[in-house]
């Protein structure tokens, strides 16, 4: 009985993660539309966006230290490649309750601050973020419209391999897939460990 009741605490939560780890989109799923509201009021969907090749999909947030060190980078990002067809779609699904700093009031002051060039969504149910299988802020999903119009999941984790120093990035993971996907070829890196704050999951 001892033995039954020790594999019990040692693997089952293992397995239990495990299990949640792998849910979400992967490489080559069809993601689905959202309706959002945004930092301006006003509702965004993926399909108002009529003559784009694809989405630059980024969960992230106010508070965290990793999506404040990305902040900057994630701007580039849209600025570069938004007009290329692929704009950045920025997504906050932190439970306000949880982190004050996130709360849509806060959004707001801080899409304003830094001059987002691009969409910050709340994601209040968190429902788009359980869909995409988001696990930190950052987490980045890029996204490619096909020639029937379905947006496929083309690469998903991390934007680079330093969170910490810019200047120190040798890994672009992000721009080298939307790069591949501007020049029609395939990706080499299609998958990453997203690195970043847990999302704050409602209770």
């Amino acid at each position: 009985m001892k033995h039954i009741l020790l594999f019990l605490i040692l693997f089952v939560p293992v397995w239990m993660v495990s299990a949640q780890q792998d849910t979400g989109y992967k490489p080559g799923d069809t993601a689905k539309d959202f309706n959002l509201k945004n930092v301006d009021g006003k509702m965004v969907s993926l399909a108002q966006y009529k003559n784009v090749r694809g989405f630059v999909i980024i969960f992230t947030c106010n508070h965290c230290p990793f999506a404040k060190a990305y902040e900057e980078r994630i701007i580039a990002l849209d600025k570069k490649y938004a007009p290329l067809g692929y704009p950045v779609i920025a997504i906050n699904p932190n439970d306000a309750n949880a982190e004050p700093e996130d709360s849509y009031e806060n959004m707001i002051a801080r899409a304003k601050e830094k001059n987002y060039s691009f969409p910050y969504l709340l994601d209040e149910t968190q429902e788009v973020a359980k869909t995409y299988g988001a696990k930190r802020t950052p987490h980045i999903y890029i996204l490619h419209k096909d020639e029937k119009g379905a947006l496929k999941v083309k690469y998903t984790g991390a934007i680079d391999d330093n969170f910490d120093d810019a200047a120190a990035v040798k890994a672009k993971y992000a721009e080298d897939a939307l790069q591949a996907l501007l020049s029609g070829q395939q990706l080499t890196i299609t998958t990453t460990k997203a690195i970043g704050c847990g999302i704050k999951w409602k209770k």
